[in-house]
């Protein structure tokens, strides 16, 4: 058995500082738990050749590292095609705003017109898809001719593609001003000089700031492994502590402690008997106080008639409750004839009433 298959008291701890703390995720191991454990060390060193910081494999790690360029490149693209599609999309709802409010000269709205027109022919184009033989007709039958038809002249296109740059970098240039504005308040009062110098440093600003967030969050990272470590370093100090506590209360704590325990405990429950049986006597002794024999006779007197006069009322309610369970069960023909009865009574009372003022009159 070579010497350098176990961990010597001075590797112990650059094993642990080098591997544990960088390589490999957070553990609660100390210097005596790898002398304990001599192989253990070596198995550490050897798995630290093939992961890296993440905990990785080389080749996994670099295969990440490539995917994550891909897509980042992938993600650049897209992000530029949004962004002139958001801002073009922007334009279009501009000139809606504008012709709601104010009238525009004929340059501005054959701009727009023909801006709207290429975007949708060009929307639908790309729906339709590629035309494949033996493939389901399309909706509604069409096809990219029928598309390419609607496009605008080429000398229109023209026009508007040239005006659309300028239109497209002014709009641009705003976001980049209020996106600078937003960043730094200060340059709110800038000439547009200053701020076209200060857009040409925000990225570097921005990657930089960036930059000191990931290295806080790296020391911040760091701080955590190593109060994780203090933590567990601490309470295994304040565990045994405890232990040599307990031992020596065990040891030197008075024998007669859990007599004394027993003996205060029949005292507080005897108490506690007496406490129950004197609050029940002075409860027993206000209740004969306050009712008297003949207090207690009217009660019953009081309680009897109550009595009486509530089940007669759920008699009655009980009597009304089936007259008017008799008189749903007829439906909607007894209430029509409810409301022919009502209305032929209320018309006899009207005539009685014309009858006696008209006998008023008379007499």
């Amino acid at each position: 058995m070579a010497s350098g298959d176990f961990c010597l008291p001075g590797e112990g701890m650059e094993i642990l500082q080098q591997v544990c703390s960088k390589q490999l995720p957070p553990c609660n191991l100390n210097e005596e738990d790898l002398l304990q454990n001599p192989y253990f060390s070596k198995l550490l060193l050897s798995l630290s050749q093939h992961v890296d910081e993440s905990g990785l494999s080389l080749t996994l790690a670099k295969e990440q590292a490539q995917a994550r360029k891909e897509i980042r490149l992938h993600r650049t693209a897209w992000l530029r095609s949004e962004i002139l599609q958001r801002v073009i999309q922007e334009l279009l709802v501009d000139y809606y705003v504008k012709t709601q409010d104010t009238n525009l000269i004929p340059e501005d709205k054959k701009f727009h017109e023909t801006l709207e027109q290429r975007l949708l022919v060009t929307e639908l184009t790309r729906l339709l898809g590629p035309s494949q033989e033996g493939e389901m007709p399309s909706l509604l039958g069409l096809e990219k001719e029928d598309l390419l038809e609607l496009m605008p002249p080429s000398e229109d296109f023209g026009w508007m593609r040239a005006r659309l740059q300028l239109e497209v970098e002014e709009q641009l240039k705003k976001k980049c001003f209020t996106l600078l504005c937003y960043h730094d308040p200060s340059s709110d009062t800038d000439s547009e000089t200053l701020k076209a110098a200060k857009m040409w440093k925000l990225a570097e600003v921005l990657v930089s700031e960036k930059q000191q967030c990931q290295d806080t969050k790296s020391q911040q990272k760091e701080r955590m492994v190593l109060l994780e470590k203090q933590i567990a370093t601490y309470s295994q100090v304040l565990l045994r502590c405890l232990a040599l506590l307990h031992r020596l209360l065990q040891e030197h704590r008075l024998k007669t402690q859990s007599e004394l325990d027993r003996i205060n405990a029949q005292y507080l429950e005897i108490k506690c008997s007496a406490m129950v049986l004197k609050l029940r006597m002075e409860e027993l002794k206000i209740l004969s106080d306050t009712y008297t024999a003949e207090k207690v006779e009217v009660h019953r007197l009081i309680r009897g008639r109550l009595e009486g006069a509530i089940r007669l009322q759920e008699q009655d309610m009980e009597k009304s409750q089936q007259v008017l369970n008799t008189y749903e069960v007829l439906g909607e023909e007894f209430d029509r004839l409810v409301k022919e009865y009502t209305q032929l009574k209320q018309a006899t009372e009207n005539k009685c009433w014309a009858l006696q003022e008209f006998n008023k009159a008379y007499h």
